[in-house]
């Protein structure tokens, strides 16, 4: 039986502090382990992202949507956005388990519709893992379109230390720099659809910085070889002591060289060496290539993620 909620309140913020940062994990550790679910939340990013949530005209952007009763929170529904303003902004939230069916998610969802709404957001992507059965049924009954699904996989150590790691010669891995910022945007396009941009007064505020990034924990790696780029990867490493990778491509007319086995290999390694407990990445389903790669090198899947446009 569910608990009624007796004092009521709703707290609306750009971002998130320490003290949000652990109770906001602590909802997702009783929702995940009632539910037998993933939940993709970004509260690391968020963290370190501080007060950095200022939309073009000055006004401060609302990231955080936290439902309490009394000094408990009871929901949590989070916008995040990656690579700039012409991106698609992504939610995902939860609600207790002892305290649904009482309108708390339909409640965050409206609030966060508007807020997306205010921001003039081309894309609005909602977030769920497959097996829930009452995400899903919210985002049908909310009239959300399916638009792709990503496996998160993690590393089996014991297959990725037994794997031949023998490499192509000739590869280097630097640290990316803002003078990259182009190069990482446009092989991003490449890679993933992420809208083209271009030189000018827009690339400022519409793509990702290295120096920023890794700031905020996460650090971009060119892969050259023979003076020329092949590719690149991100890495970064959460509070919980997770390492994750991200963003890894390699350019067309480099591939089926074994370059890509070059990079994955490079960014397990830093994580490796960083002490990582345990190392994940996401790919998307369809990417037939990149999955069997990383499959190939110790990568299990765990579970899949579906994501949803809302209009």
């Amino acid at each position: 039986m569910g608990k009624i909620i007796e004092e009521p309140s709703i707290r609306l913020k750009s971002s998130i502090n320490r003290q949000d940062y652990e109770s906001i994990q602590n909802l997702e550790a009783q929702c995940t382990q009632n539910d037998a679910i993933t939940l993709k939340l970004e509260l690391d990013y968020k963290l370190s992202d501080g007060e950095n949530s200022m939309s073009e005209n000055g006004i401060s952007d609302i990231n955080e949507f936290l439902y309490f009763d009394g000094g408990k929170l009871i929901g949590y529904m989070g916008i995040c956005c990656f690579g700039g303003i012409s991106q698609p902004l992504e939610i995902t939230g939860m609600v207790h388990p002892l305290y649904r069916r009482q309108g708390i998610f339909s409640k965050l969802c409206e609030l966060v519709m508007v807020e997306c709404r205010r921001r003039n957001a081309g894309c609005i992507l909602a977030l769920c893992d497959k097996k829930s059965d009452s995400g899903q049924k919210f985002l049908q009954k909310a009239g959300a379109v399916y638009q792709y699904s990503e496996f998160e996989m993690y590393l089996n150590d014991e297959i990725y230390e037994a794997m031949e790691k023998q490499e192509p010669s000739g590869i280097t891995f630097r640290k990316a720099i803002n003078a990259d910022a182009l190069e990482i945007a446009r092989q991003n396009t490449i890679y993933f659809g992420d809208a083209a941009v271009e030189d000018g007064d827009a690339v400022n505020r519409d793509i990702l910085l290295p120096e920023e990034e890794e700031k905020r924990g996460m650090t971009m790696y060119i892969a050259e070889k023979d003076d020329r780029i092949i590719g690149k990867v991100n890495i970064q490493m959460s509070e919980s002591g997770t390492g994750g990778i991200y963003g890894l491509g390699v350019l067309p007319e480099e591939r089926k060289k074994g370059f890509g086995r070059a990079v994955l290999t490079h960014a397990v390694e830093k994580l490796k060496d960083a002490k990582a407990a345990k190392i994940m990445l996401q790919v998307a389903a369809e990417n037939a290539a990149a999955l069997s790669l990383y499959k190939s090198c110790g990568f299990q899947e765990t579970s899949v993620m579906d994501y949803f446009e809302l209009k």
